[in-house]
């Protein structure tokens, strides 16, 4: 099977004030003689080395009549900054999401052979990196229209933002969440029920998007219960099509 290649690349952010460094996964035959879709993560370091995307994402390039997608993965330095940026009361939340959809999005349209729709665009995230995915598609439907998110920290703010979206009916959606995990120990100290909120959340989501699938994995919250679906839950967030 041939492999796609991963290239460091960065941007300077007016929205954070630093640069913000990131990695892009091109497919096995990208030419720039092609238009592509992309997929962008947060947790970007942890999608490539512990969920190993672009090992699934070569074996999607294979398939006939699969579109081939490019992979953006954003890292994150710290926990700290981590939280400051994705969690829905963090300070730097708003900045990221305005980094996203009006820094990062102008870039890659503009350095990558892209398509400019929003449903050519996905955000992939796991815990709180899921969380700020799903924020950043409510916030900009227009821009970003897939989301893949694992096990979302949901709160009161997350479930707001959800109800105050009017329509969400051309937002496609796939949701997991691991049924051991009604004790998690977040990076602050505070133990969370991500499993019940999670339930809440799936309850306002199913009657508005468009395009939704949402699971109950058997695990707890960590990459040993996601990686092993990612690969049903891309082929579904990527090409609408359930993998067994």
């Amino acid at each position: 099977m041939e492999r796609g290649k991963v290239l460091d690349d960065s941007l300077f952010s007016q929205s954070l004030g630093e640069d913000v460094p990131f990695f892009v996964y091109l497919p096995p035959n990208y030419s720039t003689l092609y238009k592509y879709n992309v997929a962008i993560a947060s947790d970007g370091k942890d999608y490539i080395q512990l969920g190993r995307v672009p090992r699934i994402l070569d074996e999607f390039a294979e398939k006939e009549d699969w579109d081939e997608w490019i992979f953006v993965g954003i890292p994150y330095a710290n926990v700290k900054e981590r939280r400051a940026r994705y969690h829905p009361d963090g300070e730097q939340m708003n900045a990221y999401l305005r980094f996203l959809a009006h820094e990062l999005v102008p870039y890659l349209d503009r350095e990558y052979p892209t398509l400019h729709m929003g449903n050519s665009r996905a955000l992939l995230g796991d815990s709180l990196a899921g969380t700020i995915s799903l924020t950043a598609a409510l916030t900009y439907p227009n821009t970003f229209g897939r989301v893949m998110m694992h096990s979302p920290f949901v709160n009161d703010r997350v479930l707001e933002k959800v109800q105050q979206t009017q329509d969400l009916s051309s937002l496609t959606l796939f949701h997991a969440i691991g049924k051991e995990e009604t004790k998690v120990r977040m990076t602050n100290g505070e133990t969370w029920d991500f499993l019940t909120t999670n339930r809440e959340l799936n309850k306002h989501l199913t009657p508005t998007v468009g395009d939704y699938v949402y699971r109950e994995l058997d695990g707890d919250h960590t990459w040993k219960t996601w990686q092993p679906n990612l690969r049903h839950a891309l082929s579904y967030t990527l090409y609408g099509t359930e993998l067994e």
